[in-house]
């Protein structure tokens, strides 16, 4: 997935002269063609993040469209400050492509995951909030993110995860996909998760329980009319993220369907509300917080058993 994010932003260079490549400490080799083709539209700024955010919204202002990558904790919470006043108060059309989101960096503990960006980069005005599925759609994401208007943060797992997007689905940055169409169970799942979910729902229709599947790659603009129409028919909502339970995907679907006036039994599964003390891998920490397939679908069968028939 990352490398076709780092790809997508070297033939955008070729499409379009506004686009120019911002990064920050990455390793050796990294986006060498673009250099070499675009010598002057390439920079690499070193351990210097918060500066980064800085040139890029000066970039910005004199008409480019800046694309940055570097690791996603230190590209949110080390940054936040910037992104909020020189970004998105200026409405700037900065690309922020995050590489390592959730527990991908696991092995380096909690200062390297990136847990709560969804939830703090949602919270800013006129910001755009993605985490694609897997690299075909991160094509599709890239492909897309010339026309963002504004600040856009692009959520990247750690490459080689499974493909589980259609080709042939229609796919539009602000517009979540019907996987599959609501049973008596919708999941709704971001990013990668939506592997797990797929997955989950997979174990539960060989039970008879029927799922459906809501894949909500933009998180910001949310698509509320699509969550709101696959909700009506089911007697159960589970939603799953690698992200904290606290204001991500969770606590977006919750706030949808209160201020939308949809009363259906939730279930929010994710991280738990505390910093990692663990340091083994991303699976690891996956199992630890009840995020495998069998563990999401455990949990939506239990909660099913006393949730109520739709009204």
């Amino acid at each position: 997935m990352r490398r076709v994010a780092i790809d997508g932003i070297h033939a955008l260079a070729r499409r379009d002269p506004r686009v120019v490549f911002v990064g920050s400490d990455l390793g050796a080799g990294v986006l060498d063609a673009m250099r070499a083709e675009f010598p002057d539209r390439f920079f690499m700024e070193g351990v210097s993040e918060q500066a980064i955010i800085g040139m890029a919204a000066g970039l910005a202002m004199d008409g480019y469209i800046p694309y940055i990558n570097t690791i996603a904790t230190f590209l949110t919470r080390r940054c936040y400050e910037q992104i909020a006043i020189d970004l998105c108060l200026h409405r700037l059309p900065v690309r922020l492509i995050a590489s390592g989101g959730g527990t991908v960096y696991a092995p380096l503990g909690p200062t390297h995951m990136a847990t709560e960006d969804l939830a703090i980069l949602r919270a800013l005005p006129h910001m755009t909030v993605v985490a694609p599925c897997d690299a075909p759609e991160m094509k599709r994401v890239m492909d897309a993110s010339l026309d963002v208007p504004g600040p856009l943060y692009v959520r990247i797992a750690k490459g080689d995860d499974p493909v589980v997007s259609d080709p042939a689905a229609p796919f539009a940055i602000g517009r979540a996909v019907v996987m599959r169409p609501a049973g008596e169970i919708l999941f709704v799942g971001t990013g990668v998760a939506t592997t797990r979910a797929l997955a989950a729902a997979d174990i539960l229709e060989r039970e008879g329980i029927a799922c459906g599947v809501l894949h909500a790659h933009t998180i910001k603009p949310f698509d509320a009319a699509a969550l709101c129409d696959q909700a009506a028919a089911a007697r159960l909502i589970v939603t799953v993220e690698e992200h904290t339970r606290v204001g991500g995907l969770g606590s977006l679907v919750a706030e949808t369907l209160a201020d939308e006036g949809v009363l259906r039994p939730l279930l929010r599964l994710g991280l738990p509300d505390a910093f990692s003390r663990d340091y083994g891998n991303q699976e690891h920490v996956l199992t630890r917080a009840g995020l495998t397939a069998s563990d999401i679908a455990s949990a939506a069968r239990h909660r099913l058993q006393g949730a109520a028939a739709p009204v």
